[in-house]
């Protein structure tokens, strides 16, 4: 059995998004809300910081020229962890309600973001969210219809585009152009039923694997290029968020979580809030920061 240790006892309300920054050898991630946060880590060292947002922060990525491009309600905002100065780069074009969430960098280094319809789930058919592209200053929506925008992952080969709305209980897979950023042949990648929990956050390791954190269920969950079900790691707390590959080999499995109530599939053994590792057989890719795009 995998074993899986607590990492970090961040006390995260709602921890999100981690990544491995393998210019600093630390792990980045979110506390999007109560209070919203920027964190880092350094293994090494055990220094911890942590910067505070004044809005929701859904997300963020490394950019190639330094700095942070992180992800609030209402925008997207240029942060320098140095001088703490944020500075809006692109507003969201979504009603208040309807706030950026997950986000990530394609393999060329475009940006990509979902958002989160807060009607959800009072109301049950609010899809007011959508998965954007950022071309030049504009996010142009590119799949719509979204209530949570989660499970986004790239293939290492930057061909394949990942996706869910995670009410829908279904991964999706586009192909992509990586010369254009633009998606075609969409078809269902995975589908979880009842009992099984529902869609968080995921990446995908060295050999294409795509790694689903599995919330409320306790589990992350490993599919194959193909869909098909590889692997099942069992977890000791309910509600994993998002996983990340990181460490100086990129061997190390970070997985966020968070102390959202949920209806629990599994009696836990230990809390949500913290980051926990695991060293899984695979391997992760290291991340493409923000090179901007314009089409």
């Amino acid at each position: 059995m995998t074993e899986v240790t607590i990492a970090i006892d961040a006390d995260n309300h709602l921890g999100e998004t981690p990544i491995w920054s393998v210019a600093d050898e630390a792990l980045w991630w979110v506390n999007c809300e109560n209070p919203p946060e920027l964190h880092r880590w350094h293994p090494a060292s055990g220094t911890h910081n942590v910067w505070p947002m004044p809005l929701r922060i859904g997300g963020f990525v490394h950019r190639q020229d330094g700095g942070i491009l992180v992800a609030l309600a209402d925008g997207l905002y240029d942060f320098d962890p140095e001088s703490g100065s944020l500075a809006r780069r692109v507003a969201s074009p979504l009603p208040p309600h309807v706030k950026l969430h997950e986000c990530h960098c394609d393999r060329q280094g475009r940006f990509w973001i979902g958002a989160y319809d807060h009607d959800f789930p009072a109301n049950p058919a609010a899809d007011g969210g959508a998965f954007f592209r950022l071309d030049g200053d504009r996010l142009v929506p590119v799949i719509t219809g979204i209530a949570v925008a989660n499970g986004l992952a790239f293939s290492p080969d930057g061909r394949t585009l990942y996706a869910a709305d995670a009410p829908k209980r279904a991964v999706r897979a586009w192909d992509l152009d990586p010369e254009t950023g633009a998606i075609s042949n969409e078809r269902e990648f995975l589908r979880l039923v009842e009992g099984e929990g529902f869609v968080d956050g995921a990446t995908v390791d060295s050999v294409g694997g795509y790694w689903l954190a599995n919330v409320a269920a306790g589990r992350l969950r490993r599919y194959l290029p193909d869909g098909t079900l590889d692997r099942i790691v069992e977890l000791p707390f309910t509600n994993p968020t998002k996983p990340a590959f990181g460490g100086p080999d990129l061997g190390t499995l970070y997985v966020t979580s968070t102390k959202l109530a949920m209806p629990a599939f599994k009696q836990p053994t230990m809390p949500n809030g913290p980051v926990y590792q695991l060293r899984p057989d695979e391997t992760g890719v290291a991340e493409t920061p923000f090179r901007g795009w314009n089409p």
